[in-house]
């Protein structure tokens, strides 16, 4: 049999993302109403290994939904890439009862999960990231408020534009995954989007589309551009150097992982959060939630670091022909 699991940490770990806040109430509350203590790990796996471990009760995340980033905070860890620190994180698990932890982020975080579940420790990953890289899920916490929050961005720096005339290169997260931008290509009606799954780093095509939207009579011209390609700013010089066309480039960082979160991203994490408690209360371990086919479900966390993902090919291909 399972042995019974009593107390459940949890952590956040990687970049930052709205909705974590919701996913570790649910977490908190769901594990206190089916008997179970539950120990907040600060600053993911570098507070594990320097034992910055809290009691958590109902209170500790009251009013909490509503915020964006992290009230457990989050850290990179190179030592927990090392056996020696994965041993250490696990000792120091037991040391302090904890049979079981929640860990919220993204790939790199479910390899840390992953080492801490076979070294006895139940763990569920959560996949919390805005960049909707983890294959095994159509969905990540955060993802829904941070394209929102580059959709209005965009639309803003659209009005200033037009307003002048200009062409316009807006770079958005994402550094190996182009979602962000196929989204916001989409939802902006952006002229181009410029996807590190997909540039073919062909310059002087987009000049002449530049060139050749102006003859047509076009007031603006928008390149979303993903963080992944970059060079926003030089890109921007050659192209004004290449065309005439005053051309500015924005780039809106990190204002993308702040934030309130959507509806979308408050439930789903809330019940994402929920359901690793669930699992974990199931005797179930090395997993991660997922929602997939429009449902909440849960893989092995070795299934689904395996998978691949790339972006929507349909979608790739309406943001060129709606142009």
């Amino acid at each position: 049999m399972a042995k019974e699991i009593n107390t459940i940490g949890v952590l956040t770990s990687g970049g930052d993302a709205p909705g974590m806040n919701a996913a570790i109430r649910a977490v908190v509350r769901q594990a206190l109403s089916k008997g179970k203590k539950v120990k907040g790990i600060k600053r993911g796996y570098a507070g594990l290994l320097n034992e910055e471990i809290v009691d958590m009760y109902a209170k500790s995340v009251s009013e909490t939904i509503s915020r964006g980033g992290t009230i457990l905070q989050t850290a990179r860890c190179l030592e927990f890439m090392t056996e020696e620190g994965q041993k250490q994180g696990a000792d120091i698990c037991k040391k302090h009862g904890i049979d079981a932890v929640v860990v919220i982020g993204g790939d790199g975080s479910f390899q840390g999960a992953q080492k801490l579940a076979a070294l006895g420790i139940n763990t569920i990953g959560i996949p919390g990231t805005i960049d909707l890289d983890i294959a095994c899920t159509d969905y990540t916490v955060g993802f829904d408020t941070a394209i929102n929050t580059a959709m209005d961005a965009i639309d803003k720096i659209r009005d200033t534009s037009t307003s002048h005339e200009r062409c316009s290169i807006i770079e958005v997260m994402g550094r190996g995954a182009g979602h962000i931008a196929l989204w916001c290509g989409l939802a902006n009606g952006a002229e181009e989007v410029l996807l590190p799954e997909k540039y073919d780093y062909d310059e002087q095509r987009l000049i002449n589309q530049v060139m050749g939207a102006r003859q047509q009579g076009k007031q603006h011209y928008i390149i979303i551009n993903a963080e992944g390609i970059g060079h926003s700013e030089s890109m921007a010089k050659r192209i004004e150097e290449a065309t005439g066309i005053e051309t500015r480039a924005t780039i809106l960082g990190h204002m993308q992982r702040g934030g309130s979160p959507s509806c979308k991203d408050r439930v789903y994490a809330t019940t994402m959060g929920a359901m690793a408690v669930d699992l974990l209360c199931e005797g179930k371990s090395n997993r991660v939630v997922a929602h997939h086919g429009g449902k909440f479900v849960d893989f092995d966390i070795d299934e689904a670091l395996a998978m691949q993902k790339g972006v929507d090919e349909y979608m790739f291909q309406i943001s060129k022909s709606l142009v």
